[in-house]
């Protein structure tokens, strides 16, 4: 009888280029049907990273390079110092700010086309919605939410960002009738948006383990460029911010930069063949 071994897949971290830092980890005011995130029943959570936590992060990857810090959540632009910690990340480099919209408008648009200003670097916007007609957007998300986000392209288009539209395929559609149609609507809101303003991820079922078998030899997964801070450490990827399996460490000073793809979020992540998480850059030039 011989012996067999299974050994888990691993991936090897090339180069620290994307920093993504959790600011709340449960703190949103939105319950989307399908966020990976196990939020509680109250929606009166205060969770949010302290500021000196970032700024030691910071320090201590002086020397990596980064080329992109993302501002994260459940909802980033919920915290306290929100403006402070993206004054900070602005210094270091380009930083993107996932958002569902709700705290954008058209002032709020103003004074951050003020702050990116200030320095060299540029401030991106990855907006959060999943389809293009109103009613089944807003049954996955939430009542509202559909339009909160047209509004938050309306003002963030008038100060000359340029944002990405983050779509989750929920009704597994086909990806250029998606693209086809939010064009349109983007167009109705004063938006020229060309492809690489959308990206459109597999929908990812966190109750439902992936069972299909996964080809590994092309890892093209989040983890292979980055890491995510949290309040409790550094994790592989946002998918497993906070859970042991993706755990790399307390501090940037020593931290792991390889990892195991043992959970069914790195086989999603597979799947998806684009990174659910980081910007292709080599599109926007």
């Amino acid at each position: 009888m011989k012996n067999i071994i299974f050994q888990t897949p691993t991936c090897n971290m090339i180069e620290l280029n994307n920093l993504f830092i959790e600011l709340t980890a449960k703190n949103c005011n939105q319950r989307c049907k399908h966020c990976y995130i196990d939020f509680p029943l109250s929606k009166q959570v205060k969770d949010f990273i302290p500021f000196d936590n970032i700024k030691k992060a910071l320090n201590d990857t002086k020397n990596e390079n980064i080329m992109c810090i993302y501002l994260t959540g459940a909802e980033p632009m919920t915290h306290p110092d929100f403006n402070l910690i993206l004054r900070t990340c602005l210094k270091r480099s380009n930083v993107c700010i996932f958002t569902n919209g709700s705290f954008i408008n058209e002032k709020k648009a103003r004074f951050l086309k003020r702050v990116e200003e200030e320095g060299n670097n540029e401030i991106i916007f990855k907006l959060s919605i999943d389809h293009y007609d109103e009613l089944k957007n807003d049954e996955i998300r939430s009542r509202g939410s559909y339009r909160t986000v047209i509004h938050a392209i309306k003002s963030l288009t008038k100060y000359g960002f340029n944002p990405i539209l983050s779509i989750t395929n929920y009704y597994n559609e086909d990806k250029k009738t998606l693209i086809n149609e939010f064009k349109k609507i983007c167009i109705k809101a004063g938006f020229d948006a060309q492809d690489n303003n959308f990206t459109i991820n597999e929908f990812f079922d966190k109750n439902k383990p992936v069972c299909e078998n996964i080809d590994y030899s092309q890892i093209n997964s989040d983890c292979k460029y980055g890491r995510i801070l949290t309040a409790k450490g550094i994790y592989s990827c946002p998918f497993l911010a906070n859970d042991h399996r993706g755990r790399c460490g307390s501090e940037f000073t020593d931290f792991a930069r390889h990892n195991t793809l043992e959970t069914n979020f790195c086989e999603a992540c597979m799947k998806n063949k684009e990174r659910y998480f980081g910007i292709n850059f080599n599109l926007f030039q």
